[in-house]
């Protein structure tokens, strides 16, 4: 196991991961410019977009592009600058990087390596589509973009109908009606909220059932990223309250963890209340059986 004590002193530098504002620039925060200012060099998805934010915020930190299509090559490249000491900061050309932005690949060889990545809280479409959705956030799913293919895409559908947690997905103008089309026809006429132009002067929220949102899809102008959060499947609770019936405790518990996201004391404590045991009792069921 390895611990990372993000502040301790290092001889590596460390790697910052900067959200940035996804349409209103007043959502930067201070500890955002400082870091980029203090980074000895700053990733960018796009380096001619966060050109203009740096020049916003009087950030003349150097810029090293790093996007989908060359995050392999550039990897090496980064990391060896901060196995040398220097500070690297990341972002995307909006909102939280590695979220359905590039980043990812680089944070799992930066942590491989030892070096510290440290995530700063900041902006990001999936949050706040689901809050402003109405919809419940106790328990969510995030998809991001769902896959171009119209049998891949049905398949991930089908993959996550039962999920009792709320979806969020993402998706461009020209291919919202039909994702929209593909999603009721395979998890049926469920509560949904679109919001298009977060943060920005047009920002809306179009709330209702998924025949409404597509009639408003088919008959309105499509502009702007959407975000489309769709409830999470209330039905099957009813109609099949004991579909665990033939499942173990250890493959119930499981269930939860890989199929709707759950961490393992939420797993066990809802095989608990379905089976109607002492939460200790599938704890040592999964825990000591296993």
């Amino acid at each position: 196991m390895e611990i990372q004590k993000s502040f301790a002193a290092s001889d590596y530098g460390t790697l910052y991961i900067v959200p940035t504002p996804i349409g209103n620039l007043e959502d930067m925060t201070f500890r955002a410019v400082r870091t980029l200012q203090d980074a000895v060099k700053i990733a960018a998805e796009d380096t001619r977009n966060t050109k203009k934010l740096l020049s916003h915020f009087d950030i003349h930190t150097p810029l090293v592009s790093y996007h989908e299509h060359n995050k392999h090559t550039r990897e090496n490249q980064l990391i060896e600058m901060l196995e040398n000491g220097e500070d690297l900061a990341v972002v995307s050309d909006a909102g939280m990087p590695g979220i359905s932005d590039p980043g990812y690949e680089l944070i799992q060889s930066a942590i491989a390596s030892n070096i510290p990545v440290v995530v700063l809280p900041g902006p990001n479409a999936a949050l706040c589509a689901l809050i402003g959705s109405g919809l419940e956030t106790e328990k969510f799913h995030y998809y991001g973009f769902l896959p171009r293919k119209k049998k891949d895409r049905e398949q991930e559908l089908e993959d996550i109908k039962s999920f009792r947690s709320t979806l969020v997905f993402y998706e461009s103008p020209h291919r919202l009606k039909e994702t929209l089309k593909a999603i009721q026809n395979v998890l049926g006429n469920r509560k949904v909220a679109i919001s298009r132009e977060l943060t920005k002067r047009y920002e809306e929220y179009i709330r209702g059932d998924m025949d409404e949102a597509i009639e408003w899809a088919e008959t309105s102008e499509l502009r702007g990223e959407f975000c489309i959060v769709v409830e999470g499947n209330k039905a099957e609770i009813i109609e099949d309250e004991l579909w665990w019936s033939s499942l173990s405790v250890i493959d119930h518990v499981e269930h939860y963890i890989e199929k709707e996201g759950m961490s393992s004391k939420q797993a066990i404590k809802q095989a608990a209340n379905d089976r109607k045991l002492p939460k200790r009792e599938v704890y040592q069921a999964y825990h000591v059986e296993e």
